[in-house]
């Protein structure tokens, strides 16, 4: 009697907060006692909204009470320690809402240390020794604590299931196997579980060779492949731009030959003409001297005589017939030269777009589910932009490439071949392999959310252009009310859950692609099954303006 009074009086004293004996003890309005600092911080979280409530029956107080010293609990708390009583011992542990009970406890229930599968009760360390100690007792199964004991009884008969139906496949207790399962093939419940884990590992350890056998193995050789294909792509390659080097070389000293063998010819052709034309000046500047030393002669006829000696000139090397290039002698060398390098960079662009289609991603994974949640989904997630250099010129992208917006007036925009000229549509920057998921945002009357090869024609209104009308792309047009389904010009018309915010997951390697309705649930609109052959882009078009749409941020 006197444990029971200690008992007792411990629960009596004890700060329902920080579960120790009161310090400083105060008594709110309700008639509750707390420590002083417990209820203080308590209440401190709650002055934003201005109502402060007791933590046990949650009764509010407006304004905050002051708090005030409960004198009376206070000598009570220290004459209990006087008498030895401090804080409960650590393995002194009440239950909170997550923890298991002990069924025997009255009051404060403390923590279960065990369950017991033939009591179907739970019980404390010190409700828990009879279990140890009485020998009847040690004959039964005890377990971790557990809620879920009642599961165990038999709903008809209250009677605790220790055996199983295999007919039924389920658990039942003696009484039914007489009755509703007379006649059924019955084991005891020991014996089933006994036989399904040998069952279970065998197969497990089945698995576990399979594995090891075949699917390692299977990996393994993969990454032999791999690494060979690699190995020779990058030797064909080497040889290949080697070569490619070599002739640019040859060609290279060809020019710079042919060069240099014009610049000798025309330099000796100006040289020529220049020696011909020092020759002319220094005849005509003797014959300027002698006719100034004739000119002083007073003999008219001696002047008449020598007459003819200068005036027969020779033949001038009139201007006219020397060609001057201003500063522009090689240019179309140059010229020439500059075009070659243009469209071999064309071509080398263009080359590495399909080695780069063609290099795609190696996948090998082992089969995976695919997701069924949003959680699931977002364990993909991808953060997309869109590319300005595949935007229509009506269309007015954000800052980030984030959002693009259906616009009747034109954007000016670079000329791009990426462009698409006619349509209003736009691409992603990102190019997708493996495992992606992503959400678009749409607003306005039309949008269409689409997934296409980048190969995709670009210039002009035809079916090869548009979004949904070939077999490069797939496009799930968002109308206010349904939706449509577009693929080589197919046409699927739906309806669903009408949602702001379209979900997109793709796995690439298993070509799967779906598209969701996303909300408070997510909900499948359209799956597709194909074999993709290239990486995928994600894709926006609009159908009328002020329409817009967004890749919002999930990480």
């Amino acid at each position: 009697m006197a444990q029971r009074g200690l008992q007792l009086d411990r629960d009596t004293f004890v700060c329902p907060i920080c579960l120790d004996l009161l310090k400083d003890p105060v008594t709110i309005p309700c008639g509750h006692s707390y420590c002083k600092n417990c209820i203080k911080d308590h209440w401190d979280t709650e002055d934003e909204k201005g109502i402060h409530s007791c933590p046990q029956c949650r009764k509010s107080f407006t304004p905050r009470p002051e708090l005030l010293k409960s004198t009376m609990l206070a000598v009570l708390v220290e004459e209990l320690k006087k008498t030895g009583l401090q804080a409960a011992p650590a393995d002194f542990c009440y239950a909170g809402p997550e923890d298991v009970a002990c069924d025997v406890c009255t009051g404060r229930k403390l923590k279960a240390l065990k369950s017991c599968l033939v009591c179907l009760a739970s019980y404390c360390e010190k409700h828990l020794q009879p279990h140890y100690e009485s020998a009847p007792l040690k004959k039964h199964k005890l377990v971790e604590p557990s809620e879920k004991l009642q599961e165990n009884i038999c709903s008809r008969h209250d009677e605790v299931m220790k055996m199983f139906c295999r007919t039924d496949q389920q658990c039942i207790c003696y009484l039914c196997s007489v009755e509703v399962h007379k006649g059924h093939d019955t084991v005891s419940a020991e014996a089933e579980r006994t036989e399904r884990q040998r069952e279970l590992e065998v197969r497990i350890q089945q698995s576990i060779q399979d594995r090891c056998e075949k699917d390692v193995k299977v990996l393994h050789q993969e990454v032999e492949a791999i690494n060979r294909s690699a190995d020779k792509t990058v030797e064909n390659s080497e040889k290949i731009f080697t070569e490619l080097i070599r002739l640019m070389e040859k060609r290279r000293s060809d020019v710079k030959q042919q060069v240099r063998s014009q610049q000798e010819t025309e330099v000796s052709r100006v040289r020529e003409l220049q020696e011909k034309l020092e020759q002319e000046i220094t005849e005509l500047k003797r014959k300027d001297a002698e006719l100034k030393k004739l000119s002083h002669t007073q003999d008219h006829n001696q002047f008449l005589h020598n007459y003819p000696s200068l005036s027969a000139l020779s033949e001038s090397t009139h201007s006219s017939s020397i060609n001057i290039r201003p500063l522009s002698y090689f240019e179309d060398v140059t010229a020439a030269v500059s075009e070659v390098r243009d469209k071999l960079q064309d071509v080398l662009r263009q080359k590495q777009t399909n080695v780069s289609m063609t290099v795609t991603e190696v996948e090998v994974s082992l089969s995976q589910p695919e997701p069924k949640t949003r959680d699931d989904l977002l364990k993909y997630s991808r953060e997309i932009t869109l590319d300005p250099n595949t935007a229509n010129t009506k269309l007015l992208l954000s800052k980030g490439n984030r959002r693009a917006s259906f616009r009747i007036q034109q954007q000016c925009y670079p000329s791009h071949p990426d462009r698409f000229t006619d349509r209003p549509q736009v691409l992603s920057r990102e190019s997708l392999t493996g495992r992606c998921y992503w959400e678009v945002e749409r607003r306005g009357l039309g949008v269409g959310v689409v997934v296409t090869y980048k190969n995709i024609r670009r210039a002009g209104e035809s079916g090869e252009c548009r979004f949904g009308y070939n077999d490069k792309s797939w496009m799930l047009f968002c109308y206010t009310d349904s939706f449509h389904f577009h693929y080589n010009s197919v046409l699927k018309l739906f309806s669903g859950p009408q949602s702001s915010r379209i979900g997109v997951y793709l796995d690439h390697s298993a070509g799967i692609l779906s598209f969701y309705s996303v909300s408070e649930t997510i909900t499948l609109l359209q799956r597709v099954h194909t074999t993709f052959t290239q990486p995928l882009h994600a894709g926006l078009c609009f159908f009328c303006t002020e329409d817009s749409a967004e890749f919002c941020k999930l990480k």
